[in-house]
């Protein structure tokens, strides 16, 4: 006699647990495998291999039985032998997972078998564990059969794998023989399934009747489910506080995808059911709702063409076919509505269940249930339109996917409140604790003691698991939550429960749940109750969890950019990279290879996310800028300039006409006028909105995107979206501002100082308006990007503005020929020069432009400006010294005999230069062209100081004045040992005495000379000058009085000798630079006064300009005064000198004036 099998002891609750965990594991390595014989990059290389072609072919031919006797199983043989250890190792993993396949088969097989035994009656609203679990391990059953079906190589990989072992070990693999004939039994596997699952329908044909009532409480449109005020809570506000339950309490947050799926694949496997009402219901509605089906993350299944795929096969089911075609026409006309009307309806009601519970987030634990509906109802709708995205069909007439039919774009919207709602949970998950610990102790404990005494007929074995359980709720407190060195988990309670369900669903047992329905409701109550205290975050990822998108990562992108480029949806966009942190969920233990390639792809996803929305914000930014800076240069002087002169030509055109009478004048112009600055702001409307509002709502919703999350946490990396913000905004200023010099090297053309100041200033006023929106440190931006300017390179290695106008004024200072005006402070175009220039020189080298320069170079910046003018003034000093060289002896001569005008006529006639060529020119002439030069570059250059100067008093006048002072203690007199504080002052742009940055460059370009030959050299290059400032007299070189200057920038000639003075005799710290200067004015008083001698009074004409300069070399000279200039020369000749120029300045602007 066989003995009855009692269901006490056969664990169905603890095999329904573990093999559903060992299904989901094994699906994910048959996922993976899947994918990676579809990929030719990750698929194993012998499945690949062009030797092996012939070979694979003829064990999947063959498969699964290979007979050795057969000419073409001996080359397969042959072929794999060589490498059949490689072949063992590589698809072992393979193999391997096809053989715990059909070990889990088996066991899913004999439990099932197991359970109709027992004669289990299911119920979602009774035991509701139990049938969940049995449900999905039957869905999951067919899932993993059907994918299993779908690999290409489910053949070769086995048949190759087995071939190399037996190669080896002399005998196949024990598990081959029924591992092949699996294989096989399921090339179709709804067939298989169907006739394997006959024993099992009535077991599962009831659970899912059990199914009618919750599904279609679910399955609602919109309409009703707005009729209903399902998730509202400001419609009963004196419910307010009043505890969300139900009697069916699991029911109202299970997936309406997990539902679709229960029933569609357990009545394809069972479809003899479909002809009884209730489940030709199910059947139709199920297949209504959408297209497709999830089998596995992205692997669907077309059911409708599945489906009836498979019902052609079967005799007598033509009527079968033909409403499944009506059940596609129906999903394909209405569905597409519907889940469009459900998402519009989601987001009103999330967007006020999140503001509710922002604002009182104590109503989150007794409406915990309200949430995780609507968190379950939103991932529902997500996932319909993440399976259908590539499987809807395209309208007629129409190229390309459907995807653009079903998409939403106010999908982010949506994703950002369900994404806030769950982690508001997460946050507040204390107090959701603290409520339901005190609920479980107060109130369930007591209800369930009572009923459980009201019950008479209870096992004994029952009773005890009940007293437990309600002994265990009854003694929780808060105390021992707030205790962190406790943790609760009662797992084990709510195993015994799956056990209580399993026992009692049993006709066998004594006890039968079904006959007392409210205390399976109250206990469901309290589990769910318990996991609120211990199993929140599990909940939580089972309602909210979108790790689905990681498989549908194209989709996940366009969705992206769709709601980058919508101005309503811009601000939802930073929900797209905190779902990457939702990539984690979908790992599996028993899959543990896929963890790299999954962290990768959601590092990468939201590294992506956040670059491409810092770089919107930060194009937005630029385009920003465009539009003030056209509003800035409205305000620009040049700009004004034309409007007055266009208001002049106007009124001139007016009196013109009034006095011709021409009638032309009468006709209205048709043409724009210009308006004003400011005139843009005048509108009719404020819904008019101009192209710089739009900018700036484009710009507040983006920076609310990249502020909302300070920190994004995925795979334990820490994202900060600010930082990208700074980054990019950084870089793009650092190149605009570049870019703002509209620097051509062609034509030299590159922009005024002003207007480039005006420029960043606009930029910097535009960047300053994000910390309105986003908090970031702009102050940082400037410091860094401005200060890179300052250097001849930035952090990328590239041109900086300091680099662009150091090489544009020093291009402008040789080629071409300035006049400098020391009256005015600045350079003019030459008159005399032939030398054409496509720029005004004195728009970029007067006084206001050079403080605009010295602004945006900074010090830094003007000290490399300062270093290169002085490398160049060092290259002429080392010209001037190959000068001397050549007439050395003729020049110790003159020094000596500076008293004998005859002699020194003589010698002065000798003094000659020899070039390239060999030919003999004039040294004194080259002499005093290469002095004006190094004076035209210094006088440059103070200019420069004076205004860096200036913009360093209005700066840090305390610190300036502290360096004056220090300068007016430490360096008076004539102390040349204080080059580190010259450079000090040079930073700051006070003038010093000794020129560092000359200094420094004389240095460098010192050569290893004899340290008393070139002191000697240096001696004899002053007496060169002096005796060549004759040669001043003879040239045709008029004193502009006025203007203080010459046409040959003669008057430049004092600042280069002191200047070249100054620097070379510090260099020898010989301490004699005054007795050196005195003998450069002795010299030249005796060679101006000698040229009174002169015969030929003609070629004396300009000999005043000659006495001016001698005067301005002492004026400008710290170690020369008026007292010794007396002593050397009658000052007199200087005051007459003068009086001549000014005359002759009065006569000229006379006879000007008449000409005019």
């Amino acid at each position: 006699m066989i003995k009855a099998i009692s269901p006490s002891s056969q664990k169905i609750a603890e095999k329904l647990v573990i093999l559903n965990e060992r299904t989901t594991g094994i699906i994910t390595r048959i996922y993976n495998i899947k994918k990676a014989c579809g990929d030719l990059k990750s698929k194993p290389k012998f499945l690949s291999d062009r030797s092996l072609e012939n070979a694979l072919k003829t064990i999947t031919k063959k498969f699964p039985g290979l007979d050795n006797r057969n000419s073409s199983v001996k080359t397969v043989v042959q072929s794999i032998n060589a490498i059949k250890q490689d072949i063992i190792k590589a698809l072992s993993l393979y193999y391997n997972t096809f053989v715990d396949l059909m070990d889990l088969k088996d066991h899913i097989t004999e439990l099932l078998t197991i359970i109709d035994a027992c004669q289990l009656h299911l119920n979602i609203t009774v035991n509701y564990d139990l049938t969940q679990l049995y449900l999905n391990l039957v869905c999951n059953y067919v899932a993993m059969m059907i994918l299993l079906s779908r690999i290409e190589d489910r053949k070769t990989v086995p048949g190759l794998y087995n071939a190399a072992y037996e190669l080896q070990n002399g005998v196949h693999d024990t598990c081959f023989p029924r591992l092949g004939q699996m294989i096989v039994d399921y090339e179709q596997p709804l067939k298989k399934l169907s006739e394997e699952f006959v024993p099992h329908s009535k077991v599962l044909l009831g659970a899912i009747n059990s199914l009618a009532a919750v599904y279609v409480r679910r399955n609602l449109t919109a309409d009703k489910w707005r009729a209903g005020q399902i998730l509202s809570l400001v419609t009963a506000s004196n419910q307010l506080l009043a505890v969300a339950q139900t009697d069916t309490m699991p029911c109202e947050y299970l997936s309406l995808e997990t539902m679709n799926r229960w029933i569609i694949f357990s009545l394809l496997i069972c479809h003899n059911a479909i002809a009884q009402p209730v489940f030709c219901d199910l059947w139709r509605q199920g297949l209504e709702s959408g297209l497709a089906i999830t089998l596995f993350r992205d692997e669907v299944l077309y059911i409708h063409n599945v489906a009836q795929t498979y019902f052609d096969s079967i005799k007598g089911y033509n009527k079968r076919v033909a409403e499944l075609k009506e059940f596609v026409a129906t999903a394909v006309q209405h569905s597409l509505q519907v889940h469009s009307d459900r998402r519009k309806f989601l987001r009103t009601a999330l967007k006020e269940l999140f503001l509710i519970f922002t604002d009182q987030p104590g109503l989150l634990a007794p409406k915990v249930l309200l949430v995780l509906m609507a968190l379950s109802f939103t991932k529902d709708e997500v996932d319909w339109l993440m399976r259908h995205s590539n499987c809807w069909p395209q309208k007629s007439g129409v190229k390309g996917r459907g995807y653009e039919d079903i998409s939403d774009r106010v999908l982010p919207e949506m994703l950002f409140y369900m994404v806030e709602l769950r982690e508001l949970l997460l946050r507040y998950r204390s107090v959701v604790q603290r409520y339901h610990v005190q609920y479980l102790a107060g109130f369930d404990a007591l209800a369930l003691n009572e009923l459980l005494q009201s019950i008479a007929s209870i096992p004994q074995e029952s009773s005890v698991i009940f007293s437990d359980f309600c002994q265990a709720i009854a003694e929780l407190n808060v105390e021992d939550l707030e205790n962190d060195s406790v943790a609760y988990n009662f797992q084990g309670l709510r195993l015994d429960w799956y056990r209580l369900q399993a026992y009692s669903s049993s006709a066998r047992f004594g006890f039968c749940l079904h006959d007392h329905a409210k205390l399976a409701q109250l206990m469901n109550t309290i589990v769910f109750h318990l996991k609120m205290i211990d199993f929140l975050d599990q909940i939580i990822n089972e309602t909210s969890d979108l790790s689905s998108y990681c498989f549908y990562s194209v989709l996940f992108e366009e969705q992206f950019r769709l709601c980058l480029e919508s101005p309503s949806q811009s601000r939802y966009v930073c929900v797209f990279p905190k779902l990457c942190s939702h990539f984690a969920n979908c790992l599996h233990n028993l899959c543990p290879e896929e963890r790299i390639h999954i962290e990768e792809k959601g590092l990468s996803l939201c590294n992506l996310f956040l670059d491409e929305i810092a770089k919107e914000t930060r194009n937005v930014v630029s385009t920003a800028y465009e539009q003030h800076r056209l509003l800035s240069e409205e305000l620009l002087p040049k700009t004004c300039a034309k409007l007055i002169a266009n208001a002049i030509n106007k009124e001139n055109r007016k009196k013109s006409s009034f006095m011709t009478l021409e009638k032309k004048s009468f006709k209205r112009s048709l043409s724009p006028q210009h308006g004003y600055p400011g005139d843009e702001s005048y509108r009719r409307s404020r819904e008019d909105m101009t192209l710089i509002d739009k900018l700036h709502f484009a710009l507040t919703e983006l920076c609310f995107a990249i502020d909302y999350y300070p920190q994004i946490v995925v795979w334990e990396h820490t994202f900060a979206p600010r930082e990208y913000l700074t980054q990019h905004i950084e870089a793009r200023f650092n190149k605009t501002v570049v870019a703002m010099a509209m620097y051509d090297k062609d034509t030299q053309e590159i922009a005024k100082p002003s207007e480039l100041l005006n420029s960043i200033r606009t930029y910097m006023d535009v960047l300053q308006t994000l910390e309105n929106y986003v908090q970031i440190d702009v102050v940082r931006i400037f410091n860094n990007v401005l200060l890179q300017q300052t250097q001849h390179q930035d952090c990328y290695g590239e041109e900086t503005l300091t680099t662009i106008y150091t090489r544009w004024f020093l291009l402008a200072l040789q080629h071409f020929c300035l006049h400098i005006i020391g009256h005015l402070r600045t350079f003019v175009s030459n008159p005399m020069s032939e030398v054409a220039t496509s720029f005004f020189p004195e728009e970029y080298t007067d006084y206001p432009e050079l403080c605009a320069l010295a602004e945006i170079l900074g010090a830094y910046g003007m000290k490399f400006l300062s270093e290169r003018l002085m490398w160049h003034v060092a290259g002429q000093i080392s010209e001037l010294k190959k000068l001397v060289l050549q007439n050395r002896e003729s020049l110790r001569a003159m020094r000596t005999n500076f008293d004998r005008p005859d002699r020194m006529r003589e010698l002065f006639r000798h003094l000659t230069v020899t070039d390239g060529n060999k030919k003999h020119l004039d040294a004194v002439d080259n002499l005093l062209q290469r002095v004006t030069i190094v004076g035209e570059i210094v006088c440059f250059r103070d200019l420069l100081r004076q205004g860096l100067n200036e913009l360093v008093s209005e700066r840090v006048p305390f610190l300036v004045n502290c360096m004056e002072d220090f300068k007016r203690t430490t360096c008076s007199g004539d102390k040349l040992d204080m080059l580190p504080v010259s450079e000090m002052f040079s930073a700051a742009g006070i003038k010093c005495i000794v020129d560092s940055d000359l200094v420094n460059a004389l240095r460098a370009q010192k050569t290893d000379d004899a340290v008393d030959d070139d002191y000697n050299v240096c001696c004899l290059l002053m007496v060169f000058i002096a005796v060549s400032l004759t040669r001043l007299a003879r040239s045709e070189n008029f004193y502009h009085a006025t203007l203080e200057t010459h046409l040959n920038n003669s008057h430049c000639i004092p600042k280069a000798v002191n200047a070249i003075a100054t620097a070379l005799f510090s260099i020898h710290r010989r301490e004699d630079i005054v007795d050196r200067m005195k003998e450069f004015l002795a010299l030249a008083s005796s060679c101006l006064l000698q040229m009174d001698e002169e015969t030929d009074r003609d070629t004396l004409k300009n000999k005043d300009t000659a006495y001016i300069i001698l005067e301005q070399i002492v004026e400008e000279s710290p170690f020369l005064t008026n007292d010794v200039l007396e002593s050397c020369f009658p000052y007199i000749l200087i005051r007459c000198a003068y009086r001549s120029c000014y005359q002759q300045a009065f006569v000229n602007s006379i006879s000007n004036n008449v000409s005019a």
